[in-house]
């Protein structure tokens, strides 16, 4: 049978095997046709020489041991075919030549066998299929081999984890996992508030708020008086055959009294009506009782209302410059109106009115200054101390466009310069308007030179209707007062005009004593008097 195998003699009598072209082992590549090493010629560099990996030796199994299958059913490891005699195959250039061929019939040598393998080793290498993978401890590479059986896995000389090293472990990976999150959700959160911050949010738009607050104010407070005051606060409205006007009032007792200034009530005149009407919202017509143009001070009344508060009334005399007060009234007709301020000054020489010529409706004032705000309508109404008594009637203002304090029945603004008569005197005059329906002013007997200019209050030389200027049998002739006389100080306090003397005096009673201080011919004299009375308007 023709096998298409050949053998031949060489020159030495051995029998080469040839092997037909079919059967030559196939390269794994194409060939090279650039003959780059390490497969083709020499070139101007070497190849590396190839890495070793030195492994653990493979222990031999005891006698009579049964290899395992997956060992026992791997194939030997196939030789190179041998070839016709006298025609090897040539060795590729570049790769080492490899052991000769065994001759036919002998035993394969273990290329992997060295020192120290096991006699049963050798034995199965004659005749018998081993069961062990020859091992390599070099790892020598071929690239034309076919890849070597793989290495067991080696140990790296580190102790395995203890339970409780894993479960440390395992925390710690807990822990970090966690804190990223909260890390990566903080970023997040802190974005989408920025966002929403800048972009005022999603949907509807809710804008924040108190939430509801006790009524109840403390008593000193400004609201607290105003609680308590308001009740007790009337806006007026006046109107006459040729004027009207509105104003402010407050409420003296319960018997329907109510206390407001002479200029508010003056254009009814007396023919007039005065409605009333009370911070309920209720109105009452009220008739005059009495009025006086010197005090600017007047009192009407209503009939038929009952349930009315009345202010209590303080003391001026305890009042001092920096004390917080508040004034009620009905500026432009506002009615309720509150402001507040302080006390600027006290004992305020002003004088308002002067619109008759004979000026007989002039009105002379030892006004408190305040710098609450009072505008026109303001006028008759309550000026407050921090626990919400009268202690002053608001009756005129310093506007900017005007020369002086005038009563605030003009269309001048506040500046924050406030007048108001002392409830003491305005205590006085009410209680003679409401019992007599008149008021007594307080009198020196004396006739002054209003055109003076010089310091102090001058007494002229004669009368308005030709009489003596110093009245025979009044207090100041008792006094020895004499036409020529410069008054310079009443009760130690200094008077720069006439004016002045005169807010001095009414801001007492009748019968009061006075220390005057005075200039006669160059040289300084000091006299005492008793206040006489004269009737008012």
């Amino acid at each position: 049978m023709d096998t298409g195998v050949g053998a031949g003699v060489d020159g030495d009598g051995d029998v080469l095997a040839a092997v037909t072209v079919a059967e030559r082992p196939k390269p794994l590549h194409d060939p090279d046709p650039y003959s780059t090493p390490p497969y083709g010629e020499p070139g101007p560099w070497a190849p590396a020489p190839p890495v070793q990996h030195p492994a653990a030796p493979v222990l031999s199994p005891p006698p009579g041991a049964v290899p395992e299958p997956s060992l026992a059913d791997a194939p030997p490891p196939v030789p190179p075919a041998a070839g016709p005699v006298g025609s090897a195959m040539p060795p590729v250039p570049g790769v080492p030549a490899g052991p000769p061929s065994p001759p036919p019939g002998a035993a394969v040598p273990d290329p992997t066998a060295g020192a120290g393998t096991p006699a049963h080793s050798a034995t199965a290498a004659a005749g018998e299929p081993s069961a062990f993978p020859p091992p390599d401890p070099w790892r020598r590479y071929d690239p034309w081999a076919a890849s070597a059986a793989a290495a067991p896995l080696q140990h790296t000389g580190a102790l395995p984890r203890t339970p409780k090293q894993r479960r440390r472990r395992a925390v710690r990976a807990l822990v970090g996992g966690s804190l990223l999150i909260a890390l990566v959700s903080g970023g997040i959160g802190g974005a989408m508030g920025a966002y929403l911050e800048r972009n005022g949010g999603v949907g509807t738009i809710e804008l924040p708020q108190a939430g509801k607050e006790p009524a109840e104010r403390a008593p000193d407070s400004v609201a607290g008086i105003a609680a308590r005051a308001l009740p007790g606060v009337v806006t007026l409205h006046v109107s006459g055959s040729d004027a009207a006007g509105t104003g402010t009032g407050f409420v003296l007792d319960g018997n329907g009294h109510i206390l407001t200034n002479n200029h508010v009530v003056e254009p009814a005149g007396s023919g007039g009506e005065i409605t009333v009407t009370f911070n309920s919202g209720d109105t009452a017509e009220a008739t005059v009782v009495g009025r006086d143009s010197g005090y600017d001070l007047a009192v009407v009344k209503v009939s038929g209302v009952r349930g009315l508060t009345p202010m209590p009334l303080g003391n001026s005399e305890n009042v001092h410059v920096g004390d917080p007060v508040v004034a009620i009234g009905a500026p432009f007709d506002l009615a309720g109106t509150v402001t507040s301020g302080i006390i600027s000054a006290k004992e305020r020489p002003i004088t308002a009115g002067g619109e008759e010529s004979d000026g007989s409706d002039v009105s002379y004032v030892d006004a408190l200054q305040t710098d609450a705000p009072i505008n026109p309508g303001n006028s008759g109404g309550p000026l407050l101390d921090a626990q919400g008594r009268v202690i002053g009637i608001n009756s005129a203002i310093r506007s900017a466009d005007s020369g002086g304090p005038d009563a605030d029945g003009g269309q001048a603004g506040s500046i924050g310069l406030g007048f108001a008569i002392p409830i003491n005197q305005g205590k006085r005059v009410a209680e003679e308007l409401i019992n007599t329906g008149k008021a007594t002013h307080p009198v020196i007997g004396i006739t002054l030179d209003m055109n003076y200019t010089g310091d102090g209050a001058r007494v002229g030389t004669k009368s308005g209707d030709g009489g003596p200027p110093v009245t025979a049998g009044g207090p100041g002739a008792e006094a020895g007062l004499e036409p020529g006389d410069v008054i310079t100080e009443v009760d130690g306090r200094r008077v720069h005009s006439g004016e002045e003397l005169i807010v001095k005096t009414r801001a007492h009673r009748p019968g009061d004593r006075l220390e005057l201080t005075l200039e006669r011919a160059g040289k300084e004299t000091k006299v005492s008097l008793v206040l006489g009375s004269s009737g008012g308007d």
